[in-house]
């Protein structure tokens, strides 16, 4: 029978995985730290959303209470009118004010509408750069790793060929 030579690991190459092992968990840390920055950065824009999604609406109440107190007030002015012609007088009071008061809530709403797009679009652009450097960061940590890896794995098979070989 033939006997199968024992073949043992040389130390340097042990050594050698080690690093390689803790040099890729590192990187991985490194890119989980980044992935884990960026969701939270993201949520966080969420919550800027809903918070302007949230004063729109309760402007929308606002304007909607406004309108329908101004609704009650002409028909308790047209009411109490003397004649038509009065009645007239209000009716047309009535809708240059709601005219007017419905510009104001337009361009408000337009006014928010703005500055919450605005908000959103400079979070969206923030995260997007802090999460493109830190994919750049562990990529350049993983290839520096793989490049260390490759040097070591080279001298460490050159060591143990020299030292099979002598």
């Amino acid at each position: 029978m033939t006997s199968t030579p024992n073949y043992e690991v040389p130390a340097e190459m042990r050594d050698f995985a080690e690093k390689s092992v803790d040099q890729a968990r590192k990187a991985f840390d490194s890119f989980i730290s980044a992935a884990r920055r960026t969701a939270d950065t993201v949520q966080g824009s969420a919550e800027t959303a809903r918070t302007s999604a949230q004063d729109v609406s309760a402007r929308g109440f606002e304007f909607a209470e406004q309108n329908v107190t101004a609704a009650f007030d002409l028909a308790q002015k047209l009411v109490r009118s003397r004649d038509l012609q009065e009645a007239m007088q209000h009716q047309a009071e009535f809708v240059r004010s709601q005219f007017a008061a419905i510009q104001a809530q337009a361009k408000e709403f337009g006014g928010l509408a703005q500055t919450a797009m605005q908000q959103s679009a400079e979070k969206a652009k923030g995260v997007m750069q802090e999460s493109a450097e830190h994919a750049r960061k562990a990529m350049e940590q993983g290839a520096e790793a793989a490049r260390k890896a490759g040097a070591e794995t080279e001298q460490a098979l050159r060591n143990a060929t020299n030292t099979n070989g002598n």
